[in-house]
């Protein structure tokens, strides 16, 4: 790739005036359709080609294949009685019955609730009885963790619960029972843009994961926005994230719009990540920054068949750096799981590839800076994204105060601070909400500080980020005792005892700290954790998880 040239600020001005009206032109010209119907489509002009390829599990599907197992998989959930708004929790690591169960509960109508399969007894739990699911599919890797559930979700009863593979205990029934002798004729449904297709779990701020109601048109857009993005058709697709996120599901779709071949990685892995880009000739990927640093240490030649890759939130100095080693077009962007995209960098602006910007509004949305009296920002000033436009989320399932306060009319106030220049390309300044991200994860700072507050030594507790080179950011709590209490009466066995047996493990603390007092506002005296961030050594008087040992 050669490096590009300077533009002067009228050919910048022009290119994005071109852009924006491809964004107009493609709006103008788009047509409404269902996740179902865009399977059929797919098995009639791609019939032949393969199109998911779970490659360490050996288990693959052209699109018509996809396409009967589906309408068979959605024929058995039928059988079993599942109906058109029914949500079904599903728990299963990336193996080709996911992708297809998903597909299959669209067509039916019935409402996907992906679970992590990192969670604990009480995460599950409470996923199931907030959803009040009356269907759960499991995996049998799962199943010792499930069936200890306690309290057991009251709308699902025990054989409701259908195990794909052999379960260790004798409740419910097979996936495999369930198929036997079903035929895989077109489904019958009548299904809308406007149908729920997931509710899917994302950490919030106010304590537990809230459920975003993902309609058709929901996953129809991002896809569509998605396809948009990578400015041509590419033949192979890699998702390396679980299938129960957002992310693969909207990339098996943006695939599906291309005709290409999505493939699955059984689960992210920074040493095998770039062997399996070359080994399945993949053209297009999410590329974790920790990947590049490493290629870029081990002195890989960055070889590829890559031609584009979506690099979320990189530094300018890593993109500069990817983009010299493999040759390769990037491109940021804004998202989040209520919205889809908010925003894309042009791909035929390279000269702005390492500006840090994460680009220009993403087809069908409008955009908007707002300060915290309500009022526009003006140009260069740092304001709340706000977002409107078709196909961002119908609100949080049976949150309507959570919905009621994300939403101002049509704008949903997205908790991101932003700032935006007089072309209308946006930065990511930071973010408003209480949230820390490892390796990829968000993490509710409420949930984790929830579960520790139930010791009951413990005051007060604050959960916040600390850097890190590998995971981006770490979790640290610093707990407040009981008035009358030292650290010697709380040993952190016992801390992480605790959290581990409430919380996934990604959640857990990476570092605990004992604090005198947690530092508060004299009004209301609301924890100030920005002075606990803004500490010079994070690490200091901390005790290392990972490490087993006090700073």
């Amino acid at each position: 790739m050669t490096s590009p040239t300077k533009l002067t600020q009228n050919q910048l001005q022009e290119r994005v005036a071109s852009r924006l009206r491809s964004i107009e032109a493609l709006e103008s010209t788009y047509e409404t359709i269902t996740i179902g119907q865009l399977v059929s489509i797919r098995a009639r002009t791609h019939g032949s080609t393969t199109a998911i390829d779970v490659f360490e599990r050996g288990e693959r599907a052209t699109y018509s294949e996809v396409d009967e197992s589906s309408n068979k998989f959605a024929h058995a959930l039928r059988a079993f009685g599942v109906r058109k708004g029914d949500r079904i929790g599903v728990m299963l690591p990336n193996r080709i019955e996911f992708p297809i169960l998903w597909l299959a509960m669209a067509k039916l109508g019935a409402v996907m609730v992906p679970i992590n399969m990192r969670y604990t007894p009480r995460e599950i739990e409470y996923v199931l009885s907030d959803t009040q699911a009356e269907v759960a599919v499991v995996d049998e890797s799962a199943w010792s963790a499930f069936v200890t559930m306690e309290p057991w979700p009251q709308d699902l009863s025990k054989d409701r619960v259908i195990c794909v593979g052999q379960p260790s205990v004798g409740i419910g029934t097979t996936l495999d029972e369930l198929l036997k002798g079903v035929g895989n004729s077109l489904v019958e449904e009548d299904i809308g843009p406007d149908d729920l297709v997931n509710i899917q779990y994302t950490s919030g701020t106010t304590g537990f994961p809230k459920g975003c109601m993902l309609t058709h048109d929901y996953w129809a857009v991002s896809s569509y926005q998605g396809a948009f993005g990578d400015g041509q058709a590419y033949q192979r697709y890699l998702s390396a994230l679980p299938f129960s996120y957002g992310d693969p599901q909207g990339y098996l779709l943006k695939s599906y719009r291309q005709g290409g071949t999505f493939y699955l990685a059984p689960s992210l892995s920074s040493r095998r990540f770039i062997g399996w880009v070359k080994q399945h000739r993949i053209e297009w990927c999410v590329f974790p920054e920790l990947v590049a640093r490493q290629a870029e240490a081990v002195g890989d030649d960055g070889t590829t068949c890559l031609k584009q890759t979506l690099n979320w939130g990189w530094n300018p100095d890593s993109v500069g750096k990817f983009r010299k080693r493999f040759g390769v077009r990037t491109q940021d962007a804004y998202g989040m799981t209520e919205i889809g995209f908010g925003t894309q960098m042009p791909n035929d602006l390279d000269e702005l590839a390492e500006s840090g910007s994460v680009g220009l509004r993403a087809p069908f949305r409008k955009l908007r800076l707002m300060n915290d009296d309500g009022t526009p920002t003006q140009v260069g000033e740092i304001g709340e994204l706000w977002v409107s436009g078709r196909g961002i989320f119908r609100g949080y399932w049976r949150r309507p105060e959570a919905s009621g306060a994300s939403f101002e009319g049509e704008w949903f106030k997205t908790g991101d601070l932003l700032r935006r220049d007089e072309l209308g390309f946006h930065w990511l300044v930071g973010r408003i909400k209480d949230m820390i991200r490892r390796s990829g994860e968000n993490i509710a700072a409420r949930e984790v500080e929830a579960v520790i507050r139930e010791i009951a030594q413990i005051a007060d507790v604050a959960a916040v980020p600390v850097p890190d080179v590998k995971r981006g950011e770490e979790v640290k709590v610093y707990l407040e005792l009981k008035e009358g209490l030292t650290p010697g009466d709380l040993p952190v066995e016992r801390i992480l005892e605790h959290a581990r047996a409430r919380l996934a493990v990604f959640k857990v603390p990476r570092y605990i700290a004992f604090i005198p007092a947690l530092p508060r506002t004299a009004a209301s005296n609301k924890v100030v954790k920005r002075d606990l961030i803004a500490v010079s050594n994070p690490l200091a008087d901390a005790y290392d998880v990972e490490q087993k040992r006090w700073h």
